[in-house]
């Protein structure tokens, strides 16, 4: 450290002492930042830690950093300590004292080695020189800079050590009892896609926390504009990914336990809804049978037989459940509910469309009597033409097999004679007709 010439005017004795107080106050500042730093939980970690990748080459950088940080606050201590042995030799400082005051406080009083600063810290200081000259306030000023950056560091990484292990051994705790469920019911790797997923995930998992701990600035993501010391938050891109691809297994596994739990009652379902489906079938076969008897020049659907791969799908979910294979009756029951569901409905469609022709005859049956009921409430039952009509039309629809094209011209052929009927005699059963024309 040497001594360079007084810049600008000479500091009076008030001067120097407030100098010194605030040199003081900031003296002790810095020596306070730098134990916590020394003393910091996240930069003992990475003193001790076995680093790779990312996080190896910046903790060189800027354990160069905190080292010239101590060479730097050494000087600034030596400098401070010889301002206050000059101020101290007189209770009022002559000139020759004030001057000297004055290059030691204001001037670039303080020299460091240039072999001080390490190459890991030359992003900050800038090129290695020999030496290098400062003023107080500018060694103040670098060191600021200099604790800034490896503070914001040892945050990151603390922040990250912090977060990411603690979570991923939760998570893999997690994982260990949904491997044992999922091996409780069957759900191994190689027999089932949770089974792989697991192994998946337990692979991830540990090659996670291996990186976490040896290079956490890999997971840092840094907040733009933040000036606090590691100012941003760990991203758990990796993490989260896996932590769902778990949720998804458990979801997988708790509908397997669902059908070890329920499987007789949905087998039972399934057995009664075929059943039905069956019944049906047998139904619309009886009925087209009738129907061909019945009905003439109508077409009449044929109508299948039950399908037998139901049943023997039927027969192998049984069997899955008989060997507590639930991984693999979870799926097929599933396509096996909606399958008979689908059998059911067609089943009451052809049902529905072998009958149709006697839904036919009924509906015209009913018709015909209506109208024979509203021909007699109007007195009209005995009138010849009707009966005649209404006999041809009933014969046609009793008679088998039954014309319903010629049936239905023979009901519209009634239905018009007894309307023509009705009209005329309406007015002479009705009173005096008014201006409007009606009764």
């Amino acid at each position: 450290m040497s001594v360079a010439g007084p810049p600008g005017s000479v500091m009076d004795r008030d001067e120097v002492d407030r100098a010194l107080v605030r040199l003081d106050a900031e003296h002790e500042a810095i020596e306070t930042s730098l134990l916590a730093l020394q003393d910091h939980a996240g930069r003992r970690l990475l003193e001790g830690a076995k680093l790779t990748g990312t996080t190896h080459e910046r903790w060189l950088a800027t354990e160069g950093r905190i080292t010239l940080l101590w060479t730097y606050f050494d000087a600034y201590a030596g400098a401070l300590n010889t301002a206050r042995e000059v101020r101290e030799r007189r209770r009022w400082p002559n000139r020759d004292d004030l001057l000297e005051l004055t290059r030691l406080l204001r001037g670039r009083s303080v020299t460091v080695a240039g072999g001080s600063a390490s190459g890991a810290a030359a992003s900050i200081t800038g090129p290695a020189k020999l030496t290098e000259e400062f003023t107080l306030e500018e060694l103040v000023a670098r060191m600021n800079d200099l604790y800034a950056h490896s503070l914001d560091l040892v945050v990151a990484a603390d922040a990250v050590w912090s977060a990411l292990p603690a979570r991923i051994d939760l998570l893999a705790a997690e994982l260990q009892r949904t491997r044992q469920l999922a091996h409780s019911v069957g759900v191994r790797p190689g027999e089932h896609p949770s089974g792989d997923d697991l192994e998946r995930i337990t692979h991830e998992l540990t090659a996670l926390r291996e990186q976490v701990v040896s290079d956490p600035l890999a997971f840092w993501q840094p907040t733009r504009g933040s000036s606090a010391p590691g100012g941003g938050r760990p991203h758990t891109d990796r993490y989260d990914h896996a932590a769902r691809a778990l949720e998804d297994v458990r979801r997988e596994i708790d509908a397997v336990l669902t059908v070890r739990q329920d499987a007789e009652a949905r087998l039972g379902k399934l057995r009664d809804v075929l059943s039905r489906a069956d019944r049906t079938l047998a139904e619309a076969r009886s009925a087209r049978g009738e129907v061909l008897a019945k009905i003439a020049a109508s077409e009449v659907p044929a109508v299948s037989g039950p399908p037998t791969a139901l049943q023997e799908q039927l027969a192998m979910a049984a069997d899955y459940r008989r060997n507590a294979q639930w991984h693999r009756l979870s799926p097929l029951l599933e396509s096996l509910e909606q399958k008979a569901e689908d059998e059911l409905l067609r089943a009451r469609e052809s049902l529905t469309a072998v009958t149709a022709p006697l839904a036919v005859r009924a509906e015209l049956r009913g018709r015909l009597d209506a109208y024979k009921a509203k021909v007699a409430r109007h007195g009209l039952a005995e009138d010849p033409f009707l009966i005649e009509r209404y006999d041809a039309a009933r014969r046609m629809l009793w008679s088998a097999p039954c014309d319903l094209r010629v049936a239905d011209e023979a009901v519209l052929r009634y239905q018009r004679a007894a309307a023509d009927a009705l009209a005329s005699r309406v007015p002479q059963q009705g009173g005096p007709t008014d201006r409007r024309g009606e009764a």
